[in-house]
């Protein structure tokens, strides 16, 4: 009876040990997902460090992608002797910019390192971990896993692809409608929606559309949320023939938020020549078999610059591109509630909505509410 009662009681310290890490890593994540969009070409990670059971120390990666999310939390926990460490990533193990995370774990004394997931990258990809066993630290990988891969999707993109991870962002009227007749802007969803929509491009690193919804919307590709107009992306415009007018938002804007176009190598140089002079960088590309720019090859050299989040927002021959390359790893689907009518701007161009709701190729996520509207979020399956 003993035993049965010991045996009960340590059964239920586990369970409760379990529960804590798990609840510790969870808040890890979401301190992560604070700098999403903000710390290119770094991951966005988040640390946790706890002592006897309580939060000393928080950290996350910071703006630039320095600091480290790991020395970020032990600064802010000053003596973590002993404590455990909760990292939605493997601690780096070399020098790049800054000291290898790893060392400053080992220096401050810390037991225990319950890390989300391994890092991909060549330069660490579990020597982060040896390193911090071969000191005599106990080091427990996997918790969240799924969780993190989510979260970090970008940056492993990045190392394994070299190219960013794609989030295709559509809002469809219940008849499958992006826009109403003649390519006129139409408001599908709410006040609600919109901003889930902002808060979404504040956690990218770029936003990218066609020429043909800067030449017909004028838009800003900002984040427009209370007092986050910092945490606006790169804007990114496919335009081979460099038609992008100066008088355009997104060109009067360049000199305070960052503005990369993409032309062809056949465009004219004195367009090149004027856009530049306003700020606009521009990228010269080869263009693809089909009409239009070589859409790895456009990644390809995103990725070259940083990105690991690309948010792709318009319009419907774009969206529909991306798809039919096999390109979009996310989709965030917003359906609003009233009916647009058959002569409205298809979600995909040609190509059926379908494509995206029924393949086999991707799953769904997670999913929200807005008043009257609705948002999937589709990941690849």
């Amino acid at each position: 009876m003993i035993f049965r009662i010991l045996e009960d009681q340590f059964a239920r310290k586990a369970r409760d040990a379990k529960d804590a890490d798990r609840r510790f890593m969870q808040l890890a994540l979401a301190l992560g997902k604070r700098g999403q969009g903000r710390t290119w070409p770094n991951p966005a990670v988040g640390a946790v460090v706890v002592k006897d059971g309580v939060i000393v120390g928080r950290g996350w990666t910071q703006p630039g992608g320095r600091p480290h999310a790991e020395p970020e939390a032990l600064r802010r926990a000053g003596e973590a002797r002993g404590a455990t460490l909760y990292v939605t990533l493997e601690p780096c193990s070399h020098f790049g910019k800054s000291p290898p995370c790893a060392d400053a774990v080992i220096a401050a004394g810390i037991k225990r390192v319950v890390t989300a997931i391994e890092d991909p990258n060549p330069e660490v990809a579990g020597q982060g971990h040896a390193r911090l066993r071969a000191a005599g630290i106990v080091v427990d990988v996997g918790l969240c896993a799924a969780e993190a891969a989510f979260d970090h999707a970008g940056h492993f993109r990045r190392i394994r692809d070299q190219r960013p991870h794609v989030i295709l962002k559509l809002a469809v009227s219940p008849d499958g409608k992006i826009g109403a007749a003649g390519g006129k802007p139409l408001a599908i969803t709410g006040e609600a929606a919109h901003n889930r929509v902002h808060l979404l491009r504040a956690q990218s690193d770029a936003i990218l559309v066609g020429i043909g919804t800067v030449l017909a919307d004028d838009p800003q590709l900002n984040c427009r949320l209370p007092g986050m107009a910092a945490r606006s992306p790169v804007r990114v415009v496919l335009d081979q023939s460099l038609r992008i007018p100066a008088s355009s938002q997104l060109v009067r804007s360049a000199r305070e938020t960052p503005l990369w176009v993409f032309g062809s190598r056949l465009a004219e140089a004195a367009a090149a020549t004027r856009l530049g002079a306003a700020g606009v960088q521009i990228m010269r590309m080869p263009p693809g078999r089909a009409s239009g720019l070589d859409l790895p090859a456009v990644l390809h050299a995103l990725a070259e610059k940083g990105i690991t989040r690309l948010m792709v927002e318009g319009g419907s021959r774009v969206a529909a591109s991306f798809v039919a390359a096999d390109l979009v790893d996310e989709i965030w689907l917003f359906r609003g509630a009233e009916a647009v009518g058959a002569a409205g701007v298809d979600a995909l161009d040609a190509m059926p909505l379908s494509k995206i709701t029924q393949s086999q190729a991707y799953k769904v996520h997670a999913s929200e509410t807005f008043e009257k509207d609705t948002l999937t979020i589709y990941e690849r399956s």
